[in-house]
């Protein structure tokens, strides 16, 4: 049937959860699935072959099967084994449903009764043509198929013990009926002892093949797990976009210039109003405004670059490109003062919220020290949009948006106010700012 209770301390790499235990038993359950279907399938083959011979080629079928009754015997055999794989089959598609395992023992029968099907076939074949016919035919080669299938059970003294099963049945079948077995009057049991070491073998070999298919999903199953928690660990801290990124790059540190949609958010006032609010209240207040506000701009395509103290830069077209940023990144604006309208009116802490927005080229990519990178980005762009949402607390407004993201938003922004050339600081030039409601 399906595979044993797997969570063993010489398959879990040090420190393995219980968690990975139970990935690597779905694995080891699908992969046993897998095996139960071929075994069907090769079954049913036979049978519609066998079918198929005896229709047209009778004669074929008697030299096999002299008597119709071993033929009915064979067909009756088939059936019976199809219809036990097909049990075990949804057995374990119950069993990965619920998450279960079964005990090491049903295992073991299954493979017992699975490897049997060759010994009776060949036993009536026996009786039917003579045992030197009978043995020399194509039963014996049947073995074979189940202890291929047997790696797919990832447990190699399973695979042994699929292949000793193998060995003795055909190796007692082919002595059962001599009269002795002194090598010197009966020779030709070098021959049977030697087909049948040489199953033995197999079933050690394909043992030594499930041990190594074991530890390779053993591996990779550690390895997502490994990334999992890098990215539920890092994902904390980081947009989970970013981690994405930063996971396929490993230590790469290419940087590439792209045209991204920078956004500046910022609460008005927040930090004389908290001087009134003990610590806990304040990042009470900021993480509850901050998950409302983050929720929107993934959901738009954007993401938290990094937050300063009670504002976040956020990005749009980085670190996957974006045709439509400009849009993106005015549309969750929008949402974004709509949502702390409904979030003041609920709380005793209203927060005024300043947003700016600029499109332009920045540099993108892990930047900092060879001990410590994060992700970001570096330009003109970036400086702009910061200074874009500090002319909220000049200009009385809550979201301000550059002429390049007017044009870029196309009928998205095309309500937006002109505030005419304003001057900005840090710049020897006016520019053209607009608001949006």
């Amino acid at each position: 049937m399906q595979v044993s209770k797997i969570g063993k301390a010489s398959d879990a790499p040090a420190g393995a959860s219980a968690e990975f235990n139970r990935a690597l038993m779905r694995q080891t359950l699908h992969t046993e699935l897998l095996r139960v279907k071929a075994l069907i399938a090769t079954a049913g083959l036979f049978l519609v072959i066998s079918m198929f011979v005896e229709i047209f080629e009778p004669r074929i079928s008697e030299w096999i099967w002299p008597s119709r009754v071993g033929v009915l015997y064979v067909y009756a055999i088939i059936a019976a084994f199809i219809s036990f794989e097909t049990l075990i089959l949804f057995r374990i598609k119950a069993d990965i449903r619920h998450g279960r395992d079964v005990p090491v023992i049903w295992r073991y029968v299954s493979a017992l009764v699975e490897t049997s099907l060759p010994t009776l076939v060949l036993m009536l074949q026996i009786e039917g043509i003579g045992a030197d016919r009978a043995l020399g035919f194509g039963a014996p080669l049947v073995y074979f198929i189940f202890i291929i299938l047997s790696t797919l059970r990832l447990d190699f003294w399973l695979s042994s013990f699929t292949g000793l099963v193998a060995a003795a049945e055909l190796l007692t079948v082919a002595l059962l009926d001599r009269p002795s077995i002194d090598v010197s009057q009966n020779p030709e049991i070098y021959y049977h002892g030697e087909r049948s070491f040489i199953i033995l073998l197999c079933g050690l070999l394909a043992g030594a093949v499930s041990v190594q298919l074991r530890r390779q999903f053993a591996a990779s199953i550690e390895a997502a797990s490994a990334r999992d928690r890098v990215t539920d660990l890092f994902g904390q801290h980081v947009s989970p976009q970013v981690v994405e990124r930063l996971m396929k790059e490993g230590t790469a540190e290419a940087r590439d210039i792209r045209e991204v949609a920078v956004m500046f958010v910022d609460f008005r006032g927040f930090t004389a109003a908290s001087r009134a609010k003990t610590p806990q209240e304040v990042v009470d207040r900021l993480d509850g405004a901050f998950a409302v506000l983050v929720e929107i701009l993934e959901r738009h395509g954007g993401i938290v670059n990094k937050f300063l103290g009670d504002g976040f830069l956020a990005l749009f077209g980085a670190p996957f490109e974006s045709r439509d940023a400009a849009a993106q990144a005015v549309e969750a604006a929008r949402e974004m003062v709509a949502a702390m309208g409904r979030v003041n009116a609920a709380s005793s802490w209203p927060l005024r919220i300043g947003i700016g927005i600029h499109l332009g080229e920045v540099v993108a990519g892990s930047i900092g020290s060879p001990r410590r990178k994060e992700y970001t980005v570096i330009g003109d762009t970036v400086n702009f949009a910061s200074r874009l949402e500090a002319l909220n607390k000049e200009l009385d407004s809550q979201l301000l948006i550059s002429s390049e993201v007017r044009q870029a938003a196309g009928d998205g922004a095309s309500d937006a106010v002109f505030h005419g050339e304003v001057s900005v600081r840090g710049y020897d030039r006016p520019f053209e700012v607009w608001q949006l409601q």
